[in-house]
């Protein structure tokens, strides 16, 4: 078999604990739900940390655009040191009651719930003290919020040893990303930004600002903690450390990050989402100044593009993993992450040529239409890899005695997240380098300066694409393979 990756002679590490028989049957609906659900927190905070900061910063606080930026970046660079030790040191707990995960995941939610509250509830402490305020919170965020979304993410991939049931789990997970993202969106410009006589764009007021921090906060303790304690039934069924697994130690930390790299598809993975992260930074970074200046959508209108991510995560929910099951994980990927690259480019360039305006008739209707394409593109990439590490952690296993599932998910979001920083850091930069105005009017910002934002947005984010698209043609695992792994492990474990 040519896509068979060389394992070598399999001498375990350490032992691998067994695994309850009953772990490997179809997860109950009730575990699938409770384990999705924790995503939608996870996204409440970052999707408006994402999305928000940037705006909130520069063009409510008027703080330098390059400042926040920087601040952001800075916070995600901190954040990915810390992701692959987490996922390391949680790989390896050992608890009778807890498992591998679930403690890590009760400690977290009250942090977490405060440091969001702090980035949108700042002092007066003057422009490069806000900067300062930006970094330092926005840091405890993701700091803390690693507690939680590594072990969670981790869960997900133990949950079941089933080929296309991963998918199904991570479909859950992509699904609620939607329902915490869309529904952060709906309920702040419904609620606490709508049109008003002085604000065109709501978001542009500052008045509801802390209010919406605190519901935020409110809303991340209640559903993590459902999340969690929702999931503990599973715990007797999870893969357990093994007795004799040595202690996590800084020497293990660095042996289990050289395994995990020895994966030529986990390699490949891992450059793929790199690529991937930079163009979703710079987008995440540029969105509400396309949608407020360029087309001129005012906070109410925005409410509605729930209906296009909702189109595109409801048929990737459904059809994600009948797409594995028909045409593997791999083309999945490819396809996808192309889809993700140009298709959201598209309102941008014909913006760029002048033929679509922001008072087109059809406007709305029009970007609905493509950020449904674009949304369905990303979920089935976002499920597909997050199935496929399950089955590298699979190899791994096999190869060297220890799941890794901690530490595959967390490397994979350590470069993820080196690389937003970038792309915030570039966001920021892109404002500054186009003289974006700050506290600015729509309706009243250059000509040209719309036009270098449209040109940054839409054809100069495709190239991450395709170059991320070019490494997940290099995975290596399909279903014959990991069906072969699964075969050999059943052996070992007797």
């Amino acid at each position: 078999m040519t896509d068979t990756i060389p394992l070598g002679p399999a001498v375990p590490a350490a032992p691998t604990a067994p695994v309850a028989a009953a772990s490997t049957e179809l997860l109950p609906l009730k575990t699938k739900l409770a384990f999705g659900v924790g995503s939608a927190a996870e996204m409440i905070a970052i999707y408006t940390v994402a999305t928000f900061a940037m705006l909130f910063y520069n063009q409510v606080l008027g703080v330098n655009p390059v400042w926040v930026g920087l601040a952001l970046s800075v916070s995600l660079v901190f954040d990915a040191i810390t992701e692959p030790l987490v996922g390391a040191w949680s790989d390896r707990t050992f608890s009778t009651r807890f498992g591998r995960r679930h403690g890590w995941m009760l400690a977290s939610p009250i942090p977490i719930a405060v440091s969001f509250y702090c980035i949108f509830n700042p002092p007066d402490l003057g422009p490069l003290g806000l900067a300062i305020w930006c970094g330092v919170s926005v840091g405890m965020l993701r700091q803390v919020m690693t507690f939680f979304h590594t072990p969670h993410l981790a869960l997900g991939g133990e949950l079941s040893p089933h080929y296309t049931e991963r998918s199904k789990v991570m479909a859950y997970n992509a699904f609620f990303q939607w329902v915490g993202g869309s529904a952060t969106a709906w309920i702040a410009l419904t609620f606490f930004f709508p049109r008003t006589e002085q604000f065109h764009n709501g978001l542009l007021n500052p008045e509801p600002w802390p209010q919406f921090a605190l519901a935020g906060a409110i809303a991340i303790i209640v559903i993590l903690y459902a999340s969690t304690i929702f999931t503990m039934d599973r715990i007797p069924l999870l893969p357990k450390t093994a007795p004799n697994t040595p202690k996590f130690s800084l020497r293990e930390f660095f042996r289990d990050i050289v395994r995990a790299l020895g994966n030529v598809s986990y390699a490949w993975l891992l450059a793929g989402y790199f690529f991937l992260s930079m163009m979703v930074g710079l987008r995440e970074g540029l969105r509400l100044y396309m949608a407020s200046f360029y087309w001129q959508i005012n906070s109410s209108d925005l409410r509605w593009f729930i209906i296009g991510s909702f189109i595109g995560y409801i048929l990737a929910f459904f059809f994600a993993a009948r797409m594995h099951g028909r045409f593997d994980k791999k083309a999945t990927m490819i396809a996808a992450c192309l889809g993700y690259a140009i298709v959201p480019a598209i309102a941008p360039t014909l913006g760029m040529m002048g033929l679509l305006k922001a008072d087109s008739p059809l406007l709305l209707p029009i970007l609905i239409a493509l950020g449904a394409f674009g949304y369905l593109a990303i979920s089935f990439l976002t499920i597909s890899v997050t199935s496929a590490l399950a089955d590298i952690a699979d190899e791994n296993e096999l190869k060297h005695g220890i799941r890794q599932e901690g530490i595959l998910y967390s490397t994979r979001a350590f470069a993820g997240k080196l690389d937003q920083a970038v792309g915030a850091a570039l966001a920021g930069f892109v404002v500054s380098f186009i003289a974006f105005p700050r506290k600015a009017t729509p309706g009243q910002v250059p000509e040209d300066v719309l036009f270098n934002l449209a040109l940054w947005d839409g054809v100069v984010t495709i190239v991450p694409g395709v170059l991320a698209a070019i490494c997940y043609g290099r995975y290596r695992i399909n279903h014959t393979t990991y069906l072969e792994t699964r075969r050999l492990l059943a052996e070992r474990r007797g």
